[in-house]
């Protein structure tokens, strides 16, 4: 869909009833053409052709009536192109259309005011008070801005640069969070994808050349379960359309970039959308394809239960399909997909009440309560803004007055990074509201930042490690990593031996096993593991977990447990052995899988089922005549399992450091069994031993990060047993 301006300059090419024509044909919701509807279209047609920033409205008219978008909706549109702007046309419009459509056309006009490029706080308060007006009055008004954005960044590229990079930018700041509230995903994704290409030209076409590199590959297997999927439901009488889904770029980069995981890892490059008649049909189908293909814990949502915000409906789940691939699917009522796609767009299309329906009127009742509520400035009304329709962001101010928009949870590193790239490099500390703040602090709705910066830029990998807070949005985080992938090869040699060593230090490991690490992290050579860290391509949370996986015993085998119920014929209470009671399970001592790894069972003779990793050397190697005695397993709910463990800590002594970590503890929700605390005056140090409950790995990484955080504090590590 991302064509040129010539591609789209729909004049040049259809004659005024061949224009018609497509508009009604492409159109799910205009049967037939209306007196007014063409006399609009004359009106445009006749205009002169002069240079104009805004895109055709014949152009944007096709885009809505894809959308499905009501008479009414096109009407305005067209007559609100530019060439036509003038009070003596607005004349013409009150005397051969309504009064509706001229209040419609004249709130349009006013949008269509502001131009993206530098602005101050005011007139970007200014242009979501108009926005917002605009839809308390008539929603279809911001329908037809959001389209005009979409035509525009489509017929961007011969731009300059500067101005690509400041429609961009709005467009995904301000005009994509609105769609996505009106529940227009056919905008929001077009919006998110013709962005992010003009801000992050190199990514966006690296993520692009992934997608085609094994585009013939991927959609033979799509294929292959589409087929499957379609069989399985139709054996069952259920009608069904089961399809591939398409892959939008800013989505897969998203994803990377917060979930930390390569495009391969990404479950939604392999996606596939079923599309049934009923609410009912949408779980019997979860049902089925759950019992065809096991599914991937964590990944289901239903969104049919728990309806979104903005009125989204769908199932989401992930499973192991074909030769052991993951594979997205969606599972949703038709009607749940139109308004998934057209979402206020389609809201005229129905005459009986939806849920839908009351959504949007939530969202309008919430955004006229806003706008009745008197305001001091144009900060307290952002923050307003942002509380009422985007609960997902935060606004606050740089010292200039300039309004950053971030996502809820902000610190004061990923404002630093918003501003500009080397402002973030350069990031020692930070002052709010005029006081200085650690980087870790959350930022909160119309509060002034400042970033205290040095000299040089030189990130800090701890600023990576989830478990530590410093950063939330995924730009930040693509940021710091692209910086230390930037740095020379031997450069990132040594900072990853460093990091290595840190972590070595700090779990205690004096003699490890380098040919074990080498073999966990599939390199050649210890100076290439060293570069990988160093460049963030292995986290310290995989260099963590893989050690512990190495160095310590699985805590599910080893380690105390907390008194539970027993239940009959199985050794190992967080195991359970789908479609199948009572059977004796344990964890093979080959690969030690811990809650969290994806498992596969495999049938004994004589000792029931032994519990493996899915990636166990063992079992991909599995001669065939014994891969008929695998069985699908599963982590069993567990919320009031825990395991108990020591956490061994060296620090200089202080007052307040028991407090301090027993705080930490306490915020953590972990509970404390036993403390043990040793103070050598002589050497004003203190080692503590700590016996806790923990729930898993990641829990107890997330403790010994946060307490080694400590001033004071040397080391953090688990006690052998």
């Amino acid at each position: 869909m991302n064509k040129t301006r010539e591609q789209h300059n729909l004049t040049s090419q259809y004659s005024i009833p061949e224009y018609i024509d497509m508009l009604v044909n492409h159109s799910a919701h205009l049967y037939q053409s209306s007196p007014l509807l063409e006399k609009a279209c004359h009106y445009v047609w006749g205009a002169q052709d002069v240079a104009s920033e805004l895109p055709s409205s014949l152009d944007v008219a096709i885009l809505l009536s894809h959308l499905s978008a009501d008479e009414t909706t096109i009407i305005v549109c067209l007559l609100s192109d530019s060439r036509l702007r003038s009070p003596e046309f607005h004349k013409v419009i009150q005397r051969e259309f309504s009064d509706e459509i001229l209040q419609m056309v004249r709130s349009l006009e006013k949008l269509h005011e502001f131009r993206a490029g530098k602005s101050d706080g005011h007139e970007q308060s200014e242009r979501l008070r108009r926005m917002l007006l605009a839809m308390v009055d008539d929603v279809r008004v911001v329908l037809i801005k959001l389209a005009y954005r979409v035509q525009r960044l489509r017929e961007l590229a011969k731009a300059d640069t500067e101005t690509q990079k400041a429609v961009a930018s709005e467009s995904l700041e301000i005009f994509s969070p609105i769609a996505n509230r009106l529940g227009i995903g056919q905008l929001k994704w077009e919006l998110e994808d013709l962005s992010f290409r003009y801000l992050q030209p190199e990514t966006y076409k690296r993520i692009a050349t992934l997608l085609e590199e094994k585009r013939a590959g991927r959609e033979s297997y799509i294929r292959q379960v589409v087929t499957e999927i379609d069989t399985l439901l139709k054996s069952s009488d259920i009608e069904a359309r089961v399809y591939g889904r398409p892959k939008h770029i800013y989505s897969i980069w998203s994803k990377m970039t917060h979930k930390n995981k390569q495009f391969s890892e990404l479950f939604d490059v392999l996606a596939i959308r079923v599309t049934v008649e009923s609410i009912a049909a949408c779980y019997t189908a979860l049902g089925l394809i759950h019992g065809r293909w096991h599914y991937i814990a964590n990944e289901f949502d239903d969104y049919i239960a728990n309806t979104k915000a903005n009125g989204y409906q769908s199932l989401h789940t992930a499973v192991y399909g074909p030769e052991g691939k993951p594979v997205e699917i969606q599972i949703r009522t038709r009607a749940m997909h139109e308004f998934a796609e057209f979402g206020v767009a389609a809201h005229w299309r129905y005459k009986e009440r939806t849920e839908q329906d009351e959504v949007l009127e939530k969202t309008i009742h919430s955004i006229r309560r806003l706008l009745e509520t008197p305001e001091n400035s144009d900060e307290e009304f952002l923050a307003s803004f942002k509380t009422e329709l985007f609960s997902d962001r935060v606004f606050v101010l740089s010292p200039e007055g300039k309004i950053i928009d971030l996502p809820q949870g902000a610190t004061p590193l990923d404002f630093a990074y918003a501003i500009h790239t080397e402002v973030g490099h350069r990031c020692r500390g930070a002052k709010v509201n005029g006081h200085i703040v650690p980087l870790t602090t959350q930022l909160q709705n119309g509060e002034q930042v400042e970033i205290l910066t040095t000299n040089h830029a030189s990130p800090s990998r701890d600023w990576l490690n989830p478990n530590l807070g410093y950063i939330t949005g995924s730009r930040a985080r693509s940021k710091i990593k692209a910086w230390f992938r930037q740095q020379d090869y031997e450069q990132n040699v040594i900072d990853g031996k460093t990091a290595i060593d840190r972590e070595l230090k700090r779990m205690h490991i004096s003699n490890p096993d380098t040919q074990k690490l080498l073999a966990h992290f599939r390199v050649n050579s210890e100076k290439e593991w060293h570069a990988k860290v160093g460049r963030g391509d292995i986290t310290v949370r995989q260099l963590t977990s893989a050690l512990n996986q190495i160095y310590f015993d699985d805590p599910a085998q080893s380690l105390p447990q907390k008194p539970r119920p027993k239940q009959t014929g199985s050794h190992d209470q967080a195991i359970h052995v789908c479609g199948v009671g009572n059977l004796l399970t344990y964890m093979a001592n080959c690969c030690r899988p811990v809650p969290g790894d994806e498992i596969i069972g495999f049938i004994t003779r004589g000792k029931g089922v032994s519990v493996h990793r899915r990636d166990c050397i063992n079992i991909l190697n599995l001669e065939e005549e014994k891969q008929k005695r695998l069985i699908s397993v599963e982590w069993a709910d567990h919320e009031y399992q825990t395991f108990a463990i020591t956490l061994a800590i060296e620090a200089i002594d202080r007052t307040g450091l028991l407090k301090d970590i027993t705080s930490i503890l306490s915020d953590l929700k972990v509970n404390v069994v036993a403390v043990q605390t040793l103070s050598n005056r002589d050497t004003q140090t203190a080692d503590m031993q700590i016996m806790m409950e923990i729930e898993d790995l990641e829990q107890l990484q997330k403790v010994s990060d946060k307490i080694r955080q400590l001033p004071n504090v040397l080391k953090v590590y688990r006690q052998r047993a």
